[in-house]
């Protein structure tokens, strides 16, 4: 199945400043092997949705806009107050295209996932027309992550993140990519249901999971194969950690 043409929009989330790497800059503005982080995020993006793609924006949005309009052609939502992923993707929606039937959703400091990865979980959303299916992979040491929780018969029904999961929940390893892809149907009629009743008082994007499963929706997991491409960049180190894989893939 060729994803780039079904009816697929595209949300990336890059309104964050990334107070944690320590620079004026933001976050998704930092080079990688001499090139903006967000430019990887928006060429796997144009790939699947060609022009029909949403940069969510907040700090040093200009700056932002700027670097990926050289490049691009694409659309941008403001994000004035940095309340959540649920909330981020909330500013987006609006403008939506009305053609669009699915919402994938990237975030911009997650430079490394594969077209390939990308396309796996489109499909398996689609084929088996699911509501809202997940990105997860398994990680060696799942410490900041959100945990994917099943019930007894092995089916998705909330992700609990590291903030308030129990001691047990901190000891599973399949862990939340933060990339999903789902039914613009749902998420517009569920979005607003999300409330930040949780230790960050954000508005999460997980808990549509909780609410799938309390709506009989389809949920779904789709596995990484290489826990390395979900790599989310907050620091200096884990930015030279990424470009010491994109140097390696390279040679």
């Amino acid at each position: 199945m060729n994803v780039s043409e079904k009816n697929i929009a595209v949300i990336i989330l890059a309104a964050g400043l990334g107070k944690r790497m320590k620079s004026p800059d933001a976050k998704v503005l930092h080079l990688i092997n001499n090139k903006p982080m967000i430019m990887y995020v928006v060429e796997q993006a144009v790939q699947i949705a060609q022009q029909d793609v949403i940069l969510v924006v907040g700090h040093q949005a200009e700056k932002v806009k700027k670097c990926v309009s050289e490049q691009f052609r694409i659309s941008y939502a403001f994000q004035e107050e940095q309340l959540g992923t649920g909330h981020a993707v909330s500013c987006a929606l609006p403008i939506v295209p009305a053609s669009a039937k699915e919402i994938v959703i990237l975030c911009g400091d997650v430079p490394l996932l594969s077209q390939n990865t990308l396309n796996k979980l489109i499909n398996v959303h689609l084929n088996e027309a699911c509501d809202i299916t997940v990105l997860g992979v398994e990680v060696p040491d799942p410490k900041g992550y959100g945990r994917l929780l099943f019930d007894l018969d092995n089916q998705l029904n909330a992700i609990v993140e590291e903030a308030d999961a129990t001691a047990i929940q901190k000891k599973i390893k399949t862990i939340n990519a933060g990339i999903y892809c789902i039914k613009k149907e749902f998420i517009l009629n569920s979005v607003d249901k999300i409330k930040s009743q949780n230790a960050q008082k954000e508005i999460y994007l997980t808990d549509m999971i909780g609410i799938a499963y309390d709506e009989n929706r389809k949920a779904k997991v789709v596995i990484a194969d290489h826990h390395e491409e979900v790599i989310g960049i907050n620091t200096l180190a884990e930015l030279k950690i990424v470009e010491s894989i994109i140097f390696r893939n390279v040679d």
